[in-house]
């Protein structure tokens, strides 16, 4: 009967053993790095694909004649804006740990929040890329030759390979480290930077943004809770939130995950991933129609580019006479919009709504699965490519675009759920629908005479 009592005993040790080894994996397995929102690295997500998707394939005899890229800049330091945030946060870390030390509740205090000071104080300048985010455009720009060699043949010059930034100095940093000219085209504003000319966005943006910070307080009261009572420490909402972006910038600067992700579970961490993504889902993708409806003029310039590589293969103009591949790096706010307008991510029946200028549902709330995620649509370095394929051979269509998302095939609802399709299907099944609207009357007619514009077309 001893013995019997003691196997017992022991099998339920055994069994509280594995649970606890279980848990301790599965957050071994969450690596925050890639749970980053639009904070992510591109070097800790371009691998992770679909694995639920098969890749279409093109139809066999097809050669490259033509690339377009919309990438966003690499990996960046934070804004001043940001930097201002941590040193405020830092102040009040301060007075937080040296009220715990009077209470006597020191020894639940992280050893890091005492005397913790931003990595980034007294730093002049903000949002520059770090050099990591160079490499991740250098990497870039010889993985696309290296792919593509056929297009990558020829040396340099303007009218082959047109390279187009913004304004910004990041974004020409990118342009440059990815394929090591200068960009001779600072991009026209709406063709690259469309959301700051557009009118009508920007008042619809500053009208949301107070709805959105709503949407998150259940999630940062639920997490400050949590945290404060773990840590014996009386944060604010305000803390939760500006800790959770320091936790971004350490895991995707530094490398740094053993300090303030540390002080959220996995769990915490993908809600806080979640309310991001809620924000870029409203304020930047599916959430409103003028969103990406705004990049009419970039999706125009997108098929143009095509149009002329045909007319220049069907034509048989000699190599060095035509523009192999249109280059063009930006921001998220340009990497966003560009993929609704193809139609990426969508879930269900979702395009056949957006067609239909139909509102989306929110991405659903972990621990439910979701395509919408800002770490894979819009990391920094996050890309689309477009590829024009000749197809001489094939009987149905000289000419396929395939869509490639982050450097993967990534499948379109108006190509039938597949990465590529012939040319003239891509033009009237996913331009064609968004090029019917107007840039001007988009953006800078009063939003009621839009809405009632759209319901007549």
């Amino acid at each position: 009967m001893v013995m019997a009592k003691d196997m017992a005993a022991v099998a339920l040790l055994l069994m509280l053993s594995a649970i606890v080894g279980a848990g301790s994996a599965a957050e071994e397995a969450f690596d925050v790095r890639q749970h980053l929102s639009t904070v992510t690295r591109y070097g800790a997500v371009k691998d992770v694909a679909n694995n639920a998707y098969v890749p279409s394939s093109v139809p066999d005899g097809c050669t490259p004649i033509h690339l377009n890229l919309v990438a966003r800049h690499g990996t960046r330091f934070p804004t001043k804006k940001r930097m201002r945030e941590l040193e405020n946060l830092a102040s009040h870390i301060q007075e937080l740990v040296k009220d715990a030390e009077e209470k006597n509740l020191a020894q639940s205090v992280p050893a890091w929040l005492q005397g913790w000071t931003s990595p980034w104080k007294g730093k002049v300048k903000g949002g520059e890329l770090i050099s990591k985010g160079e490499d991740e455009l250098y990497d870039l720009g010889i993985r696309i030759r290296e792919r593509f060699p056929e297009l990558f043949s020829q040396d340099y010059h303007p009218d082959i390979y047109t390279l187009k930034a913004t304004q910004v100095p990041r974004a020409a940093a990118s342009a440059h480290r990815a394929f090591a000219v200068t960009s001779e085209s600072r991009a026209s504003d709406i063709l690259l930077r469309f959301h700051d000319c557009c009118e009508n966005y920007k008042n619809f943006r500053k009208k949301q943004e107070p709805a959105v910070d709503k949407l998150k307080e259940p999630i940062l009261d639920e997490i400050t809770g949590a945290i404060a009572s773990r840590y014996k420490l009386n944060f604010t909402r305000q803390d939760t939130s500006s800790l959770w972006f320091l936790c971004k910038q350490e895991a995707s600067l530094l490398d740094i995950t053993n300090q303030a992700c540390a002080l959220f579970n996995p769990d915490e961490m993908a809600l806080l991933e979640w309310t991001d993504d809620l924000e870029v889902f409203i304020l930047k993708g599916y959430g409103k129609a003028l969103n990406y409806r705004m990049g009419v003029p970039l999706l125009k310039d997108v098929v143009q580019s095509m149009e002329e590589a045909i007319q220049a293969n069907e034509e048989k103009h000699p190599p060095g006479s035509y523009e192999k591949a249109r280059l063009r790096f930006a921001h998220a706010e340009t990497v966003v919009p560009f993929s609704c307008l193809l139609g990426l991510f969508l879930e269900g029946s979702e395009f056949q709504q957006i067609q239909r200028e139909q509102p989306l549902p929110l991405p659903p709330k972990p621990p439910r699965n979701r395509n919408w995620m800002g770490s894979i649509v819009a990391p920094f370095g996050g890309n689309n490519m477009l590829v024009l394929y000749s197809c001489p051979a094939n009987l149905s269509s000289k000419y396929y675009v395939q869509v490639l998302h982050n450097e993967h095939p990534t499948p379109m609802p108006g190509c039938g759920g597949a990465d590529s399709c012939p040319f003239e299907v891509f033009k009237e099944k996913i331009a064609a629908p968004h090029l019917k609207h107007d840039y001007d009357t988009l953006c800078n007619v009063k939003a009621d005479q839009v809405e009632q514009s759209s319901a007549n077309s």
